[in-house]
């Protein structure tokens, strides 16, 4: 990790964790039980050529990030709530277990963790209640928190008024853009680098004190780009952007010794620093 702090100052403030095959190991089949779900949803839902459905939901997620971005970015309608439960109702939940070691090295850690995740907030809690991680976090960044519902009168705005309103609130200034790209049907989501800043700002860091954990290499190249400290999880094998790569989440005392450093000042700090209640980010 570059940058040397100031005698005294916290390193790291704040640590940003996704959560699907980076909590846990891709071994317990959450991910390859999503794919054939969304398949499924393609199939029965939208009515989709079943020669189709598997090349083209690789392709729209190596597009688009995920699946679902790239279904509405060609146009296809249907209720961001019932994706999600079809495509989580019946994952095997159950091979999850709790996870004593890592609950004990993140309750251990000084800094601010967040949870910075692409999928809905019932998914979110159903894996961290599984690990027993569900106290570890202040807060959740996921699908809710970067695409919030529309009020009436955005979703009545033609696309002409919404380009005007981003040209006076740019990303960079605050929030209310992303409402108003969400009302063109886009889904903001990692890897994009619209999605990281606003993650960046909801949850008030600083991403020069942030390390931000991730088992996605284009979300690790993003994070990067963004600012952050990036730890590539789920393989030791470095990737563009990467700072560090982990074969397990488990290894972080061991790559990141620095996280405990003068712990007790450390604490103290990033309560001075942030200065703000514990977030509920969705």
């Amino acid at each position: 990790m570059d940058g040397e702090p100031r005698p005294c100052e916290a390193r790291y403030e704040c640590l940003l964790f996704d959560m699907d095959d980076t909590l846990y190991p891709i071994s317990c089949g959450l991910n390859l039980a999503c794919r054939k779900n969304i398949e499924e949803f393609m199939l029965k839902n939208l009515h989709m050529e079943e020669s189709e459905v598997p090349r083209l939901c690789l392709e729209l997620y190596k597009e688009h990030g995920t699946t679902m971005a790239g279904l509405k970015a060609l146009g296809y309608q249907f209720d961001n709530d019932e994706f999600h439960a079809y495509v989580h109702g019946k994952l095997p939940y159950e091979t999850l277990k709790p996870d004593p070691v890592l609950r004990n090295l993140l309750l251990s850690m000084p800094q601010r963790k967040i949870i910075f995740t692409n999928a809905d907030k019932a998914h979110a809690a159903q894996v961290l209640n599984r690990l027993g991680l569900e106290d570890c976090f202040e807060g959740i960044i996921c699908f809710e928190t970067l695409n919030p519902p529309l009020r009436p009168v955005e979703a009545t705005h033609d696309s002409l008024t919404m380009e005007a309103e981003e040209d006076l609130h740019p990303a960079t200034n605050g929030m209310k853009s992303n409402t108003n790209v969400h009302s063109k049907s886009r889904i903001l989501c990692k890897p994009s680098m619209e999605a990281i800043e606003a993650a960046i700002r909801l949850a008030n860091v600083d991403p020069k004190k942030t390390i931000f954990f991730d088992d996605s290499s284009r979300n690790i190249a993003s994070g990067k780009a963004s600012g952050l400290h990036t730890v590539l999880v789920g393989s030791s094998i470095m990737v563009p952007g990467a700072d560090l790569a982990l074969s397990s989440i488990h290894n972080i005392r061991e790559a990141l010794p620095e996280i405990w450093e003068g712990k007790e000042e450390q604490k103290e700090q990033v309560i001075q620093s942030t200065a703000v209640e514990t977030i509920v980010l969705a």
